[in-house]
């Protein structure tokens, strides 16, 4: 499979110069095409192909006056940008054709954007120099904080400016099957919420770090400080940096958290089975903020991938599936249940229950149906559940 690392950069103030320039001349490109082909579909004509393109807008572009300056980057970067046009109208069509989740049409890129990015594949001649850092074409040899070792020879790398001011490459790499880890005896179930992150059907229950609650206060004191500065001033441009930083430091807290939470399940438990959340649906209620905060989808998106990667089993619940319902003893339902109601008794068998510990065990036995294949489940309004696919 294929992998993402991110290290962190520290670029010179020329080497700053020349990002910017790339990022600059990559969003050109990008915004001309996207022109054209808009053109084109407005008179009826077909859509220019990508070859075409590139010519006129790379190659024939750069011997003009007004696009004379974009031969001062790597032409690898300029051919990437219309591969990224080409994978923007891709994913569209296919989301109005039903194969993937609706998105919408490509638009234009602002220079004003906070997020810059440009992409070197191997035809760039990048490389990793015997001192540790970053050879790119045309910017020079940038230094790298390498937190670990890459496990292959990285076939792309992608420089990445983010709201905060700070510079990252992300390298693509191929993991193989030496990576699995030992076979281990555990099934876990994990029930996921707000007052405990997750709750485990071994009777563990993980507390919400709660991690933009906790760091309201100061980003409240930035964003006041932001919204008195005048716009356009230089003051204000500062200021923002002050508030993208606040919010980089929440979401990196809350990343390393949910990275450790799901390593140490998976290292631990040879089968991980969880409750696939509406979170888009609790994302519109009046709990949104806490929902938000808790970050339940790059959990789960994390403990699949690494599942795949170290060969464990992972299995998602159907979201309709009663899990706080059902008696994990007897398997007796037992109707609903309002959420202040964090402890009750089974009216068949008399087992008393914890609600979350209750619904991890019944997730769990779920999810060894759903990855045998053989999943048959009633949901909460009494109509069948089909296996996940």
């Amino acid at each position: 499979m294929q992998l993402r690392y991110s290290f962190r950069l520290y670029p010179s103030a020329g080497q700053r110069s020349s990002l910017a320039r790339a990022f600059g001349c990559a969003r050109v490109v990008y915004n001309d095409a996207l022109r054209a082909r808009e053109t084109a579909r407005s008179e009826g004509l077909p859509f220019p192909k990508t070859g075409d393109l590139s010519k006129t807008l790379i190659t024939e572009a750069k011997n003009t006056p007004e696009r004379a300056w974009l031969g001062e980057v790597s032409s690898v970067v300029l051919q990437q940008s219309l591969r990224d046009l080409d994978t923007a109208y891709r994913n569209f069509f296919d989301g109005l054709k039903g194969r993937r989740p609706r998105m919408g049409a490509p638009r234009f890129m602002s220079k004003r954007d906070t997020r810059q990015s440009v992409r070197f594949t191997a035809n760039a001649r990048w490389k990793i120099t015997p001192g540790g850092k970053l050879s790119l074409p045309k910017i020079g040899d940038v230094s790298v904080k390498w937190s670990r070792a890459l496990p292959s020879r990285p076939s792309t790398v992608t420089v990445v400016k983010d709201s905060a001011g700070r510079y990252f490459a992300s390298f693509v790499v191929e993991t193989g099957p030496d990576e699995a880890l030992p076979d281990m005896a555990g099934e876990i179930g994990i029930d996921l919420g707000l007052t405990h992150f997750a709750v485990m059907s071994d009777g563990r229950k993980i507390s919400s770090p709660r991690f933009l609650r906790r760091a309201e206060k100061k980003l409240k004191r930035t964003q006041q400080a932001l919204s008195r500065k005048q716009k356009g001033s230089a003051n204000r441009a500062k200021a923002r940096l002050k508030v993208a930083r606040a919010h980089a430091r929440v979401a990196d807290a809350r990343r390393e958290f949910h990275h450790q939470l799901s390593t140490q399940l998976i290292r631990e438990n040879q089968a991980i089975s969880v409750e696939d959340l509406c979170v888009k649906g609790l994302a519109r209620t009046r709990l949104a903020k806490s929902v938000h905060d808790a970050g339940w989808s790059a959990f789960v998106s994390m403990l699949e991938y690494k599942a795949a990667r170290y060969g464990r089993t992972f299995a998602k619940v159907d979201r309709f599936f009663p899990s706080s319902q059902l008696c994990s003893a007897c398997g007796f339902k037992d109707g609903h249940k309002p959420l202040a109601v964090r402890e009750w008794t089974c009216a068949n068998c008399g087992t008393v229950h914890d609600r979350d510990i209750n619904a991890a065990l019944n997730i769990r036995t779920e999810g060894h149906k759903v990855a045998a294949g053989r999943a048959e489940t009633v949901n909460a309004c009494g109509g069948a559940v089909s296996p996940a696919a």
